[in-house]
Parts: structure tokens; C-alpha cells; sequence
């Protein structure tokens, strides 16, 4: 890696861990627009989307049992729900995802929620090293035709990739192939829908 990743990598990071909530608010609203315009998804989808993440984390914050037993992450892709994280109980578990079913627009559920003790920061930082890692490398990828790496979302949880997005065909195996090779990837799990 070059410097100059080196330090837009580093650059990223301090400002995520110093700023906090309000780099990711927004954050995620200046990038929106970039999103959109490289999206294979149409504007109303990517706009569900977010609403489906901020529906989710509201509904999980709101309720007092999951807030303190858990740590729960809920992304949103094309309509497709990943839920990562830990809860210490299958009851628990169960409650979480009987109160994530309410929300609308939700095509599907992936319930990743382990069975545990929630992680500590360290891991959580480690994982969240691991995604800037894991889409720097897919900036790599520049060779096989149409591929823009903005089209993979990555999120990680205990070392484990989670790889979702609107991929061709010819693209999904150079991806995967070449997030698993990241350090600190222990597994990777492929949520991708494969498109025309």
C-alpha cells in the first residue's frame, strides 16, 4: 500500500474514533449523493435503505431489554436486512428480530446475531479496521470491466466478512477472492445478489 492510502486510511480512522456519531450523520449524508450516482440501486431504494437502518437502530435503542444485553448492528442493502452483533440469549435473540419484523420494506432478514456476550471496543475496532482495509483492497479491482467498488458493502463482526450489493456475474469471484486475502479476515460471507 502507498502512502498516500496509508494516510487517507489513518486520516479516516482518527476522524471516525474522535468525532464520533456526528462524522457518521454527516458523513453519510455527503456521501449519499456520491452513493447514488455510482448505485446500482435506484434513488428510492438507497433512500429505503437508510430509512430501514435508522428504523432498525431506533427500534433496537428503544427498547431498554436490547439496548444494555446487547450489541447489535443492522445494515440495509436493496431491502435485504443484515443484523451482526452478539445477545447473550436465543430469547433475546428471538425478541430482537420479532421487533426488527415490524419494520416495512424489509425483502429480507439476515440474522448473523451470535449467541454471546457483546464484543468489546477492541474487537470493534479491529473489525472496523478491517473494512477500511477490506474496501481499499477492492480499489484494486479496477481491471475487471464495469466494477466500482462504491456497489460492495462491507461489514465486519468478529473477523467475519460480510460482503452485500448489485454485482455482474464476472465480478462476484475476483471480490470475494480478493477480501479474503485482507488481514484479520477470518471468514467471508456472500450476500450479493447477482444481477444481469
Amino acid at each position: 500500500m502507498n502512502i498516500h492510502k496509508t494516510a487517507l486510511l489513518f486520516c479516516l480512522c482518527s476522524s471516525f474514533l474522535v468525532s464520533g456519531c456526528t462524522a457518521i450523520a454527516v458523513g453519510s449524508a455527503a456521501t449519499t449523493g456520491v452513493a447514488i450516482a455510482h448505485d446500482r440501486r435506484t434513488t428510492g431504494t438507497v433512500v429505503d435503505d437508510q430509512t430501514i437502518e435508522l428504523k432498525a437502530l431506533r427500534t433496537l435503542y428503544a427498547d431498554d431489554s436490547i439496548r444494555i444485553n446487547t450489541h447489535i448492528n443492522a445494515t440495509s442493502y436493496n431491502g435485504v436486512l443484515l443484523l451482526t452483533g452478539e445477545a447473550p440469549t436465543e430469547a433475546l435473540r428471538s425478541h430482537i428480530i420479532r421487533q426488527i419484523r415490524r419494520i416495512p420494506n424489509i425483502r429480507k432478514i439476515h440474522n448473523e446475531i451470535l449467541l454471546a456476550a457483546p464484543s468489546a471496543v477492541v474487537s470493534r475496532s479491529s473489525d472496523a479496521y478491517v473494512t477500511s482495509k477490506a474496501k481499499i483492497t477492492l480499489l484494486t479491482l479496477n481491471h475487471i470491466q464495469g466494477f466500482d467498488p462504491t456497489r460492495v458493502k462491507v461489514v465486519t463482526e468478529n473477523g467475519v466478512v460480510y460482503l452485500l450489493g448489485l454485482l455482474k456475474q464476472h465480478e462476484v469471484n475476483p471480490v470475494v477472492e480478493t477480501i479474503r486475502r485482507v488481514g484479520g479476515v477470518q471468514r467471508v460471507i456472500k450476500l450479493i445478489e447477482i444481477i444481469a
